[in-house]
């Protein structure tokens, strides 16, 4: 029961643009829940449809949805809708691209963050439906956001550098930080940060404060698909309760590493995504909303 004269503010709205699979857990599928159950209401404008996502499974359907993407930035206009912030991930086209950034420009407010995750690459290389002209538009886009969630690959074609193979050292990985907020963003988020072959995590960078921080925590043999939008997504949710930079990252690779560890120790399908539905109670402690 809640104290009568205690005042109740609406949640936090994010508009979440990212393509949806109907199987295996990643984007939309990932960012809906997980923003939810931080307390967060979430928007949905879908960049594309999918049977299932496309790592490692074969015969998948794909909808692209770009024609509709300018009809939901009207529509949600004329709602006159505020966002507390905007998200995005994998785009299928420049064209989306272009849409984004004109979202970007239509919701932009003084109170509100944009997040751009640069979905296009790991491991060193492109993923296969894009060539590094799309690495150049994503870098325009990441040019408007307030925050960025690359992981290394990603980070080297924004900055048009060769990819580098870990293990890092602090000194390599500070420098590609502050090297990213030069084009734009103030915050910098690396993921697939490691120093050895033990321990993986995020590295932050706030180009205001100067202040960088570490987030590591024991590696799990296997490649799992969809973890960086269960951590993007964790990190949006702890940022809008509250948290520092360097506390959600913390928050967020806990959450996904806990993810990971349940799904190796079940033993499940890696393409079809990590176990995060049972980690919701740490999460919510975590986040002190337990």
């Amino acid at each position: 029961m809640t104290d009568s004269h205690q005042q109740i503010l609406p949640p936090k709205r994010v508009a979440a643009i990212h393509d949806i699979s109907g199987f295996g857990k990643c984007s939309l599928t990932v960012a809906l829940p997980i923003l939810s159950a931080t307390g967060v209401e979430t928007a949905a404008m879908p960049t594309a449809l999918l049977s299932t996502h496309t790592g490692g499974i074969e015969g998948y359907t794909f909808l692209d949805t770009t024609d509709q993407m300018r009809p939901f930035t009207k529509h949600w206009k004329s709602l006159d809708l505020h966002f507390d912030a905007v998200y995005s991930g994998f785009l299928g086209s420049f064209e989306q691209i272009d849409i984004v950034k004109e979202f970007i420009d239509t919701f932009r407010s003084s109170d509100n963050l944009v997040v751009v995750d640069p979905v296009m690459a790991d491991n060193g290389e492109l993923y296969k439906v894009f060539d590094l002209n799309f690495a150049r538009g994503m870098r325009s886009l990441c040019e408007k956001a307030d925050l960025i969630v690359p992981n290394l690959t990603e980070a080297a074609l924004l900055l048009e550098e060769p990819y580098k193979d870990g293990p890092y050292t602090k000194a390599y990985i500070e420098g590609l930080m502050k090297r990213l907020s030069g084009i734009g963003p103030k915050k910098i988020v690396l993921t697939g940060v490691f120093f050895d072959e033990a321990a993986l995590g995020s590295a932050t960078y706030d180009a205001q404060t100067g202040i960088v921080d570490y987030a590591l925590v024991d590696k799990i043999p296997g490649y799992y698909h969809g973890t960086g939008d269960v951590f993007a997504s964790a990190l949006l949710g702890a940022l809008l309760n509250g948290f520092s930079l360097g506390a959600s990252a913390a928050i967020a690779v806990r959450f996904t590493q806990g993810s990971i560890a349940r799904t190796y120790k079940e033993g499940t399908d890696l393409r079809f995504g990590v176990d995060f539905e049972h980690g919701f109670p740490d999460l919510l402690r975590d986040l002190k909303l337990v």
